[in-house]
C-alpha cells in the first residue's frame, strides 16, 4: 500500500473515541481516527449530553423566572418563551465544542477520516466516504469506539416529529401540550424535566415498579417525590403494547405489568427513552469472528481485548455503564495498554449523574447491592435542609449519604440527591479511588459555607456524629 501504516485506527469520533485517539498521539503514535458524522463528540456532543445539558440550564433560567425569582425579592414580568432561540443557542454550544475537537486532533497530529469504517481483516479498516469513495487504512492496532443508539419497542415505529428518540427530543419545533416519556431511565427523567418546564403536560410510563434502576432505592423515591411535586405523571408497572399516531395525537395503550385493564394515554408527542444499545452496523464484527454477550456487547477479556489480536474495543460496545466519561477513561486506559504500561480501571469507581432538579449523584455500591452481597455496612446521611449554603440559595431538598464497610470504615458507596450532586460527587469518587474512610473525609476541612459541608458531616454521620444535626 501507498500510504503509511497507522500504529493505531480509532472507529468512531465520540468521546472514548477521540480521547483515545488523542491520547495515542501524545504517547508519540501515528493516528487515525475514522467518523461517520460530520463533526466529531459523538451521540455525546451532537444529539446527548451536552445540548441536552443546553436545554436543561436554559429552561430552568425560564422556569426561575417565571416562578422561582420572588422569594428572594426580584420581580418580574412574566419571560416570554422564544423557542426558537434556545435552540439555536443549544445549536451553537454544540458546534462550538466539536470545532474544539477538531482544533485538538489538529494539535496533536490526529488525522480525521470522515466516513464510515469497516474492519476488512486485522489490520485494515475500509472507510466509505462520504463522496462515494472507498479508502483503505493499514494499522497495527484498531480500536472499535463505535458507541451506541436508542433503544427501540417492537411495534412502535420512531419517526423523530411524533413518537422521537432522544434525538428527536432534543429539536422539537414547538412545545408539545402533552408528552408522553416511555422509560423512567436518566434521558427520559432529564429530557421530560426540559419540556416540562417549558409548559408541557409530562407523563412517564416505566415497565418496573420504580424510577432509575440501578439508583440507590432511596434516593430514587427521593427523586421521583420532588419530580410529582413539579408536575410530572408517573405510570409505574406498566408496559408499553400499541402506538397508533391518530389526528387527535400519538395513542399509547399501556397495560400493569402484574395484569389488569389496559389504560389508553394520548400525547402530542411519545418519547422513547427506554435505554441504549451498543451500536456496531456495518462493523464486520460477525465476519471477524468477535462474539458478542445477551445485551450486544462486543466480549473482552477484562482490559478492552476482543478475541482477534490486535482488535480492542472501548466504551458503549463493552460492558460496563453506558456514561461518555467511563468511554474517556476506556480510551486512555486502552491505549496505554497497547502502548504497554499497565493501567488500572475499576467501574465501581465510575460516577454517575443525573441532571434534573434536584441532581442525583451516585459513586460505587448502592445499599441494595450491599445487602444482596451480605456485605456489613454503616450508613451516615445529613440533609441539605440542615446546610447552610443550601439554605441560603433556596435550593435545600435532598441529602448526602455515605456507606462505608462496617470494620474498616472504608468507603463503599456515595450518593448525593440536591444542588450542584454533579459536582460535589467528583470529591467522592476521589476519596474512594484512594481507598479514603468516611473519617478522613470527616477529618478534612471544608471551607465554610459550602454545600460540601454536607459531604463532611455524612461523613461524620458514618463514622461517629453530625455536628450540625
Amino acid at each position: 500500500m501507498s500510504e503509511p501504516v497507522y500504529d493505531v485506527v480509532v472507529i468512531g469520533g465520540g468521546p472514548g473515541g477521540y480521547v483515545a485517539a488523542i491520547k495515542a498521539a501524545q504517547l508519540g503514535m501515528k493516528v487515525a481516527c475514522v467518523e461517520k458524522r460530520p463533526t466529531l463528540g459523538g451521540t455525546c456532543l451532537n444529539v446527548g449530553c451536552i445540548p441536552s445539558k443546553a436545554l436543561l440550564h436554559a429552561s430552568h433560567l425560564y422556569e426561575e423566572t417565571r416562578h422561582g425569582l420572588e422569594r428572594f425579592g426580584i420581580r418580574t414580568r412574566e419571560p416570554q418563551l422564544d423557542l426558537a432561540a434556545m435552540l439555536d443557542y443549544k445549536d451553537k454550544v454544540v458546534e462550538g465544542l466539536t470545532r474544539g475537537i477538531e482544533f485538538l486532533f489538529k494539535k496533536n497530529g490526529v488525522e480525521f477520516v470522515r466516513g464510515h469504517g469497516r474492519i476488512a481483516r486485522p489490520g485494515r479498516v475500509v472507510v466509505a466516504t462520504p463522496e462515494g469513495a472507498s479508502r483503505e487504512l493499514a494499522t497495527k492496532n484498531i480500536v472499535i469506539a463505535t458507541g451506541s443508539e436508542p433503544a427501540t419497542l417492537d411495534g412502535v415505529a420512531i419517526d423523530e416529529e411524533r413518537i422521537v428518540t432522544s434525538t428527536g427530543a432534543l429539536a422539537l419545533a414547538r412545545v408539545p401540550r402533552r408528552l408522553l416519556v416511555v422509560g423512567a431511565g436518566y434521558i427520559g427523567l432529564e429530557l421530560g424535566t426540559v419540556w416540562r418546564r417549558l409548559g408541557a403536560e409530562v407523563t412517564v410510563v416505566e415497565f418496573l415498579d420504580r424510577i432509575t434502576p440501578g439508583m440507590d432505592a432511596e434516593l430514587a423515591r427521593e427523586l421521583q417525590r420532588a419530580l410529582a411535586r413539579q408536575g410530572m405523571v408517573f405510570r409505574l408497572g406498566r408496559k408499553v403494547v400499541e402506538a397508533e399516531t391518530t389526528e387527535e395525537g400519538v395513542a399509547v395503550v399501556v397495560e400493569p405489568v402484574a395484569g389488569g385493564p389496559p389504560e389508553r394515554l394520548v400525547a402530542e408527542v411519545v418519547l422513547v427513552a427506554i435505554g441504549r444499545r451498543p451500536y456496531t452496523e456495518g462493523l464486520g464484527a460477525a465476519e471477524l469472528g468477535l462474539t458478542s454477550d445477551e445485551r450486544g456487547r462486543i466480549r473482552t477479556d477484562g482490559h478492552f481485548r476482543t478475541s482477534v489480536p490486535g482488535i480492542w474495543a472501548i466504551g458503549d460496545v463493552i460492558e460496563g455503564p453506558m456514561l461518555a466519561h467511563k468511554a474517556e477513561e476506556d480510551g486512555i486506559h486502552c491505549i496505554e495498554l497497547i502502548a504497554g504500561q499497565k493501567p488500572q480501571h475499576d467501574y465501581d469507581r465510575v460516577p454517575s449523574v443525573i441532571y434534573t432538579r434536584p441532581e442525583v449523584a451516585a459513586v460505587g455500591k448502592t445499599e441494595e447491592q450491599l445487602k444482596a452481597e451480605g456485605r456489613a455496612y454503616k450508613v451516615g446521611k445529613f440533609p441539605f435542609a440542615a446546610n447552610s449554603r443550601a439554605r441560603t440559595i433556596g435550593a435545600n431538598e435532598g441529602f448526602v449519604k455515605i456507606l462505608a464497610d462496617a470494620e474498616t470504615d472504608r468507603l463503599l458507596g456515595c450518593h448525593v440527591i440536591g444542588p450542584e450532586a454533579g459536582t460535589m460527587i467528583a470529591e467522592l469518587a476521589l476519596a474512594m479511588e484512594f481507598g479514603a474512610t468516611a473519617e478522613d473525609i470527616a477529618r478534612t476541612c471544608h471551607p465554610h459555607p459550602t454545600l460540601e459541608e454536607a459531604v463532611k458531616e455524612a461523613a461524620l454521620a458514618a463514622w461517629a456524629k453530625p455536628i450540625h444535626l
